[in-house]
């Protein structure tokens, strides 16, 4: 006969889901989450329990506390002494739990996250409080359980005299489960207990009215009302909790900011440490020195700051970016009915009442069975004194201690416990005096036991002793709330000032799209010249800007690129300087046509934009504001409707002075109109007809006047200078007129325009990377029909590329 076979053929699947199913049941009920009713995880019930039945309670000497984890691992909590002992050292820290549950000697941590001394050198004992938490623990109040190796009883849970689980709170992390319920003021937390006793259909308002929200020890100051009545109502809920500062003036016209009170769980050397990076790394300009001054009287952290700088505007930075103030995110879940549940407010006080309901009944009817069972002996004892002859009589003709009790019952009807409490009485006791005493010790038996059965029966008196006990703990223990609440959430606004020192710079950004910033000093050594661009590239700005101002870089490609000052890298004036292709892709074709610095963002203004093909359009600043990605990618300012076409010109207008619109055509072509013609679109928009340009392309458009003169330069190395009012005022989208004289064989095409001013020269660059100076004054003015004068050869010097206006004799300037 074959044995039966013991293998079973199971899915992966199918071991794996049953096994892990079993390890997330055990891990959530036993291991990381709190019991709704005394608010413990189980190590913690099991710590405070074993210290308790060790007698190693507040009222006597403390113990090692490396025995107290022994006796927890041997008894009763079959895991690592490790996570026992870390678990004990929480319960001591009073900047982690508002009322902690165990007294240590010897070092138990700090808020800096130094680590406890080993537990073979500390020394613990239960905290006053906690005797509350175990109080009546051994008058049948809560229901005990065998333990791991069924060799001693544990409680499934404390009668937990107080709301342990708001008071103290709780964190811990599970499978598919977490847990973070804030600490609460002791007697809030009662007295909205005792509200809710008498008031069982109460709001959450109504017990808001007492819980105004969590009370954490370390203090602080918590924001954000609707977050807590959210949290409160569902289980979870979103504050802001900061620290408590104050800005004090010290010595030297300087100020100082001192911090009393962090947020909860905020790594005090780490806070201190982030600040001091800020410091070093210059993101916040101001702050001198960063000290940590805490001591035996408290927590105090130093920010000195430099003369002038701005207090408030560093502390709402440091707000912002340090965890000065931090996010509190309610997630409230305990074990409800030996299962997880999202809790409220009303849902953990209701099941603190009920539990206290059910620990005061049980602990009532202890008392009342005690009471009563000693009552009938002392009936006994009673009667026996009465008739104590016969009594005596009866126990000395016995023969023995049995025969003596079987006699008593059979003939003067005592019970078996009566006749016990007789035959061993002490003959001492056999006195007029001590009939005395039993009978005064019936009469309060009686009066107890009328007490004991009224409070059972009445459940109004069964509550009213929960009540009395409550407000006697919360005299006792109660202490003033450390947690400021305030209703909303400050908004932190940061004034760019306060992060970026405000100095003048030299910037300069080249056509090629290289882009620097240089102090003033760098560039007056290094002198204008050497400003470190290769021979082919040449600036489109360079001038004195403050670190405050924002740049606005246009490509020819309708891309724009946003560089606030203070983030353009600082280099020596003669180094070349980074290339925007390092941050921002451009296309091989593409070259920054025009800079505009800015002292806001938020300035009144437009930008005239017009393309080689014939577009024109106006937009605002205000549709040019850059994005949250403005380092890494550009914007764009204009849609081009061709891969050939590009930008040609682009002018911010910032005021309301009549302006003309001056379109010049490659072929010779000019058209004049008003620009209160050209629509304001927005940045994505092509824009609207400038001039009918049918085979042609523009050359040049300007914004003039009535009175400007613009030079014409043709690709023949002509020069001509001209009048506008030349060119008579039409409107948009005409053919114009001509402004050379076409000539039959090899005619003059436009190269370049350039509006000309008092004081100025004109430099013409060509190809060859000559310069041609020309000074408007030998030239006198044509009308439209001239071709003007050669003033360079193009065979020998090369073609037109650029041309461009500055001042005579000074640093190149306002360009044109």
């Amino acid at each position: 006969m074959s044995k039966q076979s013991n293998i079973q053929e199971l899915s992966l699947e199918a071991v794996m889901g049953e096994r892990f199913g079993r390890y997330s049941k055990y891990i959530i009920q036993e291991r990381a989450l709190p019991d709704i009713r005394d608010g413990l995880k189980p190590v913690q019930r099991r710590i405070l329990y074993a210290m308790n039945e060790d007698g190693n309670t507040y009222d006597k000497a403390f113990r090692k506390s490396a025995k107290s984890v022994g006796n927890v691992m041997g008894n009763f909590h079959p895991h690592g002494d490790s996570s026992i002992y870390e678990a004990l050292v929480r319960l001591s820290q009073d900047w982690k739990l508002r009322e902690p549950l165990i007294e240590m000697n010897g070092n138990n941590g700090s808020m800096d996250g130094d680590p406890a001394a080993a537990m073979r050198y500390t020394e613990a004992r239960l905290s006053e409080i906690a005797s509350e938490m175990l109080k009546d623990i051994d008058k049948d109040t809560v229901e005990m359980v065998l333990n791991f190796d069924d060799t001693e009883y544990e409680p499934t849970v404390l009668p937990a005299r107080f709301p342990n689980l708001l008071v103290n709170g709780a964190t811990g992390i599970s499978a598919g489960y977490a847990t973070e319920i804030p600490t609460h003021n002791l007697a809030e937390t009662i007295q909205a207990t005792i509200y809710l006793m008498d008031h069982p259909d109460a709001t959450l308002e109504d017990l808001m009215k007492f819980v105004k929200g969590p009370d954490f020890p370390t203090g602080g100051i918590l924001q954000g009302i609707d977050g807590i009545k959210k949290a409160y109502r569902t289980g979870r809920g979103r504050v802001v909790l900061r620290s408590r500062t104050s800005i004090e003036k010290i010595k030297g016209g300087k100020q100082q900011i001192v911090v009393t009170e962090i947020p909860y769980e905020v790594n005090k050397s780490l806070l201190v440490k982030k600040i001091d990076e800020i410091r070093l790394l210059k993101k916040v300009e101001g702050i001198a020195e960063v000290r940590d001054e805490s001591d035996r009287e408290g927590l105090r952290i130093v920010i000195e700051l430099k003369r002038n700088a701005q207090a408030q505007g560093i502390l709402n930075y440091l707000f912002k970016n340090t965890d000065l103030q931090i996010s509190y995110n309610f997630n409230m879940v305990a074990i409800n009915n030996k299962r997880p549940e999202h809790v409220g407010l009303k849902q953990i006080l209701s099941a603190y009442v009920d539990h206290q309901r059910e620990v005061t009944g049980r602990r009532t009817k202890f008392d009342l069975d005690k009471a009563q069972a000693r009552k009938h002996i002392v009936d006994g004892l009673i009667k026996a004194l009465s008739i104590l002859d016969e009594v005596i009589h009866t126990i000395r003709h016995s023969e023995n201690k049995k025969d003596a009790k079987d006699n008593l019952v059979s003939k003067y009807d005592f019970t078996e416990k009566q006749a016990e409490a007789i035959v061993s009485l002490q003959l001492y006791r056999l006195t007029n005096t001590d009939v005395t005493a039993l009978e005064k010790e019936a009469a309060e038996l009686t009066e107890k036991i009328t007490r004991f059965q009224q409070i059972l029966n009445d459940p109004q008196e069964l509550d009213g002793v929960i009540k009395t006990e409550l407000q006697e703990v919360a005299k006792k223990y109660g202490s003033a709330r450390l947690t400021e609440i305030q209703d909303e959430i400050s908004e932190l606004k940061i004034d760019t000032k306060v992060t970026v020192a405000e100095e003048d710079v030299m910037v300069l950004i080249s056509k090629q799209g290289y882009v620097k910033r240089s102090s003033v000093r760098s560039y007056t050594a290094s002198g204008e010249q050497d400003n470190g661009l290769r021979d082919e590239d040449q600036p489109v700005f360079q001038g004195k800007v403050n670190t405050l101002n924002h740049v606005l870089m246009f490509t020819n490609k309708g891309n724009m690129i946003y560089r606030p000052v203070h983030e353009i890298t600082e280099m020596r004036w003669k180094d070349t300087g980074e290339h925007l292709s390092q941050t921002i892709g451009l296309d091989a074709d593409e070259f920054v046509l025009h800079v505009e610095v800015l002292k806001s963002l938020k300035a009144d203004g437009k930008f005239v934009i017009a393309t080689k093909e014939g577009l024109i359009k106006q937009t605002k600043l205000a549709d040019l504001q850059p994005g949250r990605t403005y380092r890494s990618r550009a914007s764009m300012y204009i849609k081009l409707k061709t891969p050939t076409d590009e930008v040609l010109t682009i002018e911010f207008v910032n005021d309301d002075q009549p302006r003309q619109v001056l379109a010049i055509t490659h072929g010779g072509y000019g058209l004049r109109y008003d620009l209160s013609e050209v629509s304001v679109l927005g940045a994505k928009a092509a824009g609207v007809k400038n001039m009918d340009l049918r085979d042609d392309y523009l050359s040049a458009v300007k914004l003039v006047n009535d009175d400007a003169v613009i030079g014409i330069i043709t690709h023949r190395g002509a020069f001509k200078q001209m009048k506008v009012s030349e060119i008579p005022q039409t409107t948009r989208a005409r053919r114009g007129v001509q402004v050379l004289r076409e000539l039959k064989r090899n005619p003059h095409r436009v190269a370049a325009v350039v509006l000309i001013k008092p004081g100025q020269e004109i430099h013409v660059i060509t190809d060859h990377n000559e310069i041609v100076s020309i000074d408007p004054a030998d030239h006198p003015l044509s009308d439209r029909y001239s071709n003007g004068s050669f003033v360079l050869d193009t065979e020998t010097q090369g073609n037109v590329m650029h041309a461009e206006c500055i001042l005579k004799d000074e640093p190149e300037e306002d360009k044109e």
